[in-house]
């Protein structure tokens, strides 16, 4: 599998924060990254590719410098919120530009706590890219309740507290991705996380001295979703993913399909860089529908788009709760992901932040899915094209680049047919 993205952005961020050169194998090399790639090395930290190692040559905590023009980061939620974390934490003004999806996604939720700690937003009240920001060696250290779980924004703040004086603390309700606790690990900042009334503290110590590392990613649990879906739906597959990342805040998805029915392992359990891997065998089954907890949500926020298209192949009812995310991703991907069932004969509503999806089987098909240039929307309803009654088109492809470029080549590797729409 392509490597991990979460992983993929943050071992380049940490890198250029690290002093000394970082050298990653296995970095996904899809357009979300590669902006990330060129933000940093227009930061002052070049990062560039040599044979199958990427580079990064760090500065060092606070050591970024001014760029010469505005950061675009694409389509990329991801490294636009952590690297605003960054910037908070450096004297220079930064103006971040992101494609039209990215523009109209809300930074509301990063900004608030990230100007409580000294960051200045030079267009006032203005919440959408494209911003332009001060930041401050002067930052200050605080500690913040999310309101709602996100590991971008808990992300944002911890990187802005690798640059204050003190500790900065970031409280849980419930679980996210780890993966920055980990990586900041890694590269010898002083983290600790601890349970106390029922929620997880993560303390960062400000003047954080970080060293190059050499990182290899995991495949992408994410990006894997797709090829266990597509294995599960369609009689007679038996498919063995290797070396995918299996951390507890992503496997929600393995969890949910194990209870539907479906035959899903996972084989040789290993460690690679702080992060757990292992290969996942998955083979097509006879699937039944299930209620999906809201506290399950984080561990698998990306995936419900194709989770719901095999709730449509499940027989009974699958009722996914807690997802209020999914109305500010690349799109509004709750209500897309309903018209997309809808459009192919699954029954599906939407109650409140619930996705209900009352699955017999078997899917017609033969619709049309309007993607609102979302990639997981697109790759969600190709793989139910694999097994519907009828093919299923989308309008758009394009953007499948952002973060699984390998998609379609893979797909057709592993049997899949899939034809220009006139």
């Amino acid at each position: 599998m392509p490597g991990d993205k979460s992983i993929s952005h943050r071992a380049l961020i940490f890198g250029a924060l690290a002093t000394g050169t970082t050298r990653i194998r296995g970095l996904l090399e899809a357009e979300d990254v590669i902006n990330t790639a060129k933000a940093v090395t227009a930061l002052g930290a070049p990062a560039a590719k040599s044979g199958d190692v990427w580079e990064v040559k760090g500065r060092g905590v606070g050591g970024l410098q001014q760029p010469d023009a505005p950061l675009d980061f694409g389509n990329s939620g991801t490294g636009t919120r952590l690297m605003m974390g960054v910037i908070a934490g450096h004297p220079m003004t930064v103006t971040m530009t992101g494609d039209a999806s990215l523009s109209k996604r809300p930074m509301r939720r990063v900004l608030g706590p990230l100007k409580q700690m000294g960051l200045e937003i030079l267009d006032d009240g203005k919440e959408t890219l494209p911003l332009a920001m001060r930041g401050t060696r002067d930052l200050v250290p605080m500690s913040y309740t999310l309101p709602v779980p996100s590991a971008q924004v808990k992300s944002a703040i911890l990187i802005a507290g690798l640059h204050a004086a003190g500790e900065t603390t970031v409280i849980e309700k419930e679980a996210t991705r780890d993966h920055t606790e980990r990586m900041l690990r890694f590269f010898g900042a002083d983290v600790a996380t601890r349970p106390h009334d029922g929620q997880t503290h993560i303390t960062v110590k400000g003047g954080a001295e970080m060293h190059g590392r050499d990182v290899t990613v995991p495949g992408d649990p994410s990006s894997a979703a797709f090829l266990a879906c597509a294995a599960l739906i369609v009689p007679g597959s038996d498919i063995t993913i290797e070396g995918v990342l299996v951390n507890d805040t992503r496997t929600g998805l393995y969890t949910t399909l194990q209870e539907m029915g479906g035959d899903v392992t996972l084989l040789n359990l290993r460690e690679e860089g702080g992060e757990p891997i292992a290969d996942i065998r998955v083979r097509a089954s006879h699937l039944k529908g299930v209620h999906v907890p809201a506290e399950r949500a984080p561990s698998m926020i990306d995936e419900y788009p194709v989770l719901a298209a095999v709730a449509g192949f499940a027989v009974g009812e699958t009722r996914m709760d807690g997802l209020a995310e999914l109305k500010v991703k690349e799109s509004d991907r709750l209500a897309a992901t309903a018209a997309g069932l809808h459009a192919n004969g699954i029954a599906a509503r939407v109650e409140g932040d619930s996705l209900i999806v009352t699955g017999t089987g078997r899917v017609p098909g033969g619709g049309t899915v309007a993607t609102h240039l979302d990639h997981r929307i697109a790759m969600a309803f190709l793989t139910i094209g694999l097994a519907s009654d009828k093919p299923v088109t989308v309008d758009d492809t394009a953007m499948i680049a952002t973060s699984f470029p390998e998609f379609r080549g893979l797909m057709e590797q592993l049997g899949a047919r899939y034809t220009e729409a006139a």
